[in-house]
């Protein structure tokens, strides 16, 4: 019988020198990812017991797909977090002295995250609001109007040129919007109500102090300081006035933004 210790005692090893410099909360996620991954070896492979036996197929492709198949099933964050925990403690193995092999577990076996989008704000949340940066009615307020209309993000606000909107034929106008996160500059076609609203930030914008329209450099907003600064004050402008008109809101001013958008 061989004396040599076993993959398990081997990675409890492991684990509780990781202890002396982690949080418990993390040591408990290594453990649960061992105890996990090692369950699953000695239910389908239950010769293996040594770091070295270990094969990316069928040992850890394996456990990828019992992983997916569980009922109930595992969400993508939990089964990321599981094969990162062991991933990062087969590092540690390998840098220990283990005979083990590179690569079992690779970046590109992680799941995709979930992505979804910003909760819409509902018509009368939207009314609300449309009324409270009426009523506010100053440069950001307008600005975060302009973006509602046009549907477009506040860094692209932004950087719109004060000739931004552009006579397309005798009663259709269209305000440019340049190069920004979609990698293409466009036309968006508009309502009257965008026209009041350019014409009203074109107003606004002569009232701006003489530096700040030295620093705008032809935008149609004014900006004293960076641009990201100004968006920045562009997206509080919106929170502040979600609070005050009592709309549901998200965690941080950049949601709030995708929110009003979408």
């Amino acid at each position: 019988m061989s004396l040599r210790p076993s993959l398990d005692h081997i990675l409890e090893v492991h684990i509780q020198a990781l202890a002396v410099t982690l949080r418990p909360a993390s040591v408990r996620q290594y453990r649960s990812a061992a105890h996990r991954f090692l369950r699953y070896l000695r239910a389908a492979f239950p010769n293996v017991h040594r770091p070295a036996q270990l094969r990316r197929d069928p040992h850890l492709l394996g456990w990828f797909r019992c992983l997916c198949e569980e009922d109930p099933p595992l969400c993508s964050k939990t089964r990321i977090c599981y094969l990162l925990d062991l991933r990062h403690l087969f590092q540690g193995l390998d840098v220990s002295g283990h005979s083990i092999q590179p690569d079992l577990i690779r970046m590109d076996d992680l799941p995709a995250r979930p992505r979804t989008l910003p909760k819409q704000l509902s018509p009368a949340e939207d009314q609300l609001l449309q009324q409270e940066l009426r009523r506010t009615d100053d440069m950001f307020a307008n600005a975060m109007l302009l973006t509602r209309a046009i549907g477009i993000r506040v860094g692209e606000c932004a950087d719109l040129p004060v000739d931004c909107l552009r006579q397309l034929a005798p009663d259709q106008w269209a305000p440019y919007v340049p190069v920004g996160k979609l990698h293409t500059d466009r036309m968006v076609p508009v309502d009257e109500e965008v026209r009041r609203i350019v014409s009203r930030l074109i107003s606004l914008r002569s009232l701006a102090p003489a530096t700040h329209l030295a620093n705008s450099d032809g935008f149609l907003l004014p900006r004293g300081g960076s641009h990201n600064g100004f968006c920045g004050t562009v997206r509080d402008t919106l929170t502040a006035a979600a609070q005050r008109a009592g709309c549901t809101r998200s965690r941080h001013p950049s949601s709030d933004e995708a929110q009003l958008r979408h």
